[in-house]
Protein backbone atom coordinates (compact mmCIF):
# COMPACT_ATOMS: atom_id res chain seq x y z
CA UNK A 1 0.00 0.00 0.00
CA UNK A 2 1.39 3.41 -0.92
CA UNK A 3 0.74 6.36 1.42
CA UNK A 4 1.46 10.03 0.85
CA UNK A 5 2.55 11.91 3.94
CA UNK A 6 4.18 15.32 3.71
CA UNK A 7 4.87 14.84 0.00
CA UNK A 8 6.79 11.57 0.48
CA UNK A 9 5.87 8.12 -0.72
CA UNK A 10 5.86 5.51 2.02
CA UNK A 11 5.55 1.89 1.01
CA UNK A 12 4.83 0.29 4.38
CA UNK A 13 2.84 1.08 7.51
CA UNK A 14 5.77 0.73 9.92
CA UNK A 15 6.68 4.43 9.58
CA UNK A 16 3.11 5.44 10.37
CA UNK A 17 3.03 3.15 13.42
CA UNK A 18 6.33 4.55 14.71
CA UNK A 19 5.11 8.11 14.19
CA UNK A 20 1.84 7.46 15.98
CA UNK A 21 3.69 5.73 18.83
CA UNK A 22 5.94 8.80 19.20
CA UNK A 23 2.94 11.15 19.28
CA UNK A 24 1.17 8.97 21.81
CA UNK A 25 4.21 8.83 24.09
CA UNK A 26 4.54 12.64 23.88
CA UNK A 27 0.96 13.09 25.02
CA UNK A 28 1.56 10.66 27.88
CA UNK A 29 4.44 12.86 29.04
CA UNK A 30 2.63 16.12 28.36
CA UNK A 31 -0.45 15.15 30.35
CA UNK A 32 -2.73 18.19 30.75
CA UNK A 33 -2.76 17.75 34.54
CA UNK A 34 1.04 17.81 34.69
CA UNK A 35 1.16 20.87 32.43
CA UNK A 36 -1.40 22.60 34.66
CA UNK A 37 0.68 21.94 37.77
CA UNK A 38 3.84 23.21 36.05
CA UNK A 39 2.01 26.35 34.93
CA UNK A 40 0.74 27.01 38.47
CA UNK A 41 4.22 26.58 39.93
CA UNK A 42 5.79 28.92 37.37
CA UNK A 43 3.07 31.51 37.91
CA UNK A 44 3.48 31.41 41.69
CA UNK A 45 7.23 31.88 41.30
CA UNK A 46 6.60 35.07 39.35
CA UNK A 47 4.73 36.60 42.27
CA UNK A 48 7.21 35.76 45.02
CA UNK A 49 10.00 38.19 45.76
CA UNK A 50 13.50 37.25 44.69
CA UNK A 51 15.00 38.01 48.06
CA UNK A 52 12.53 36.39 50.43
CA UNK A 53 15.20 35.77 53.09
CA UNK A 54 16.13 39.45 53.11
CA UNK A 55 12.63 40.78 53.62
CA UNK A 56 13.55 42.94 56.60
CA UNK A 57 16.20 43.83 59.12
CA UNK A 58 15.20 40.99 61.48
CA UNK A 59 16.46 38.34 59.03
CA UNK A 60 19.80 40.15 58.83
CA UNK A 61 20.09 40.48 62.61
CA UNK A 62 19.19 36.82 63.06
CA UNK A 63 21.86 35.71 60.59
CA UNK A 64 24.69 37.76 62.09
CA UNK A 65 23.77 37.08 65.72
CA UNK A 66 23.25 33.30 65.49
CA UNK A 67 26.60 32.58 63.82
CA UNK A 68 30.15 33.17 65.01
CA UNK A 69 33.47 33.10 63.18
CA UNK A 70 36.38 35.02 64.64
CA UNK A 71 38.38 34.68 61.41
CA UNK A 72 35.68 36.08 59.11
CA UNK A 73 36.81 39.08 57.11
CA UNK A 74 34.92 41.62 55.02
CA UNK A 75 34.89 39.52 51.84
CA UNK A 76 33.81 36.38 53.71
CA UNK A 77 30.98 38.26 55.41
CA UNK A 78 29.81 39.74 52.09
CA UNK A 79 29.88 36.28 50.49
CA UNK A 80 27.83 34.80 53.34
CA UNK A 81 25.25 37.57 53.07
CA UNK A 82 24.95 37.25 49.30
CA UNK A 83 24.40 33.49 49.59
CA UNK A 84 21.51 34.28 51.94
CA UNK A 85 19.90 36.60 49.33
CA UNK A 86 21.04 39.91 50.78
CA UNK A 87 22.25 42.74 48.56
CA UNK A 88 25.73 43.01 50.09
CA UNK A 89 28.83 44.83 48.79
CA UNK A 90 32.24 44.54 50.48
CA UNK A 91 33.99 47.86 51.17
CA UNK A 92 37.39 48.52 52.77
CA UNK A 93 36.53 47.90 56.45
CA UNK A 94 32.85 46.94 56.30
CA UNK A 95 30.05 45.43 54.19
CA UNK A 96 27.19 47.54 52.85
CA UNK A 97 23.82 45.81 52.89
CA UNK A 98 20.84 47.36 51.09
CA UNK A 99 17.38 46.40 52.34
CA UNK A 100 14.52 48.37 50.81
CA UNK A 101 15.66 52.02 51.06
CA UNK A 102 18.00 51.51 54.02
CA UNK A 103 21.76 50.96 53.86
CA UNK A 104 23.35 49.03 56.73
CA UNK A 105 27.06 48.91 57.52
CA UNK A 106 28.32 45.64 58.95
CA UNK A 107 31.83 45.49 60.34
CA UNK A 108 33.25 42.04 61.22
CA UNK A 109 33.77 41.96 64.98
CA UNK A 110 36.41 39.24 65.41
CA UNK A 111 36.35 37.65 68.88
CA UNK A 112 33.08 39.24 70.02
CA UNK A 113 29.74 37.38 69.83
CA UNK A 114 28.04 37.34 66.44
CA UNK A 115 29.57 37.95 63.03
CA UNK A 116 29.44 41.72 62.80
CA UNK A 117 28.46 45.03 64.36
CA UNK A 118 25.55 46.65 62.57
CA UNK A 119 25.00 50.36 62.06
CA UNK A 120 22.57 52.22 59.81
CA UNK A 121 24.43 54.22 57.16
CA UNK A 122 21.38 55.91 55.57
CA UNK A 123 17.62 55.63 55.32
Amino acid sequence: MVLLEMGMEIKDDSYREKTMAGITSFYNIANPHILTVILIILTSQCFTTLSSAAADNSALLKLISQNEDSLMGVKDLAFLLVTHDFDAVPKKDYVEVHIDDTVYKLAPNGQYPGLANETIASQ
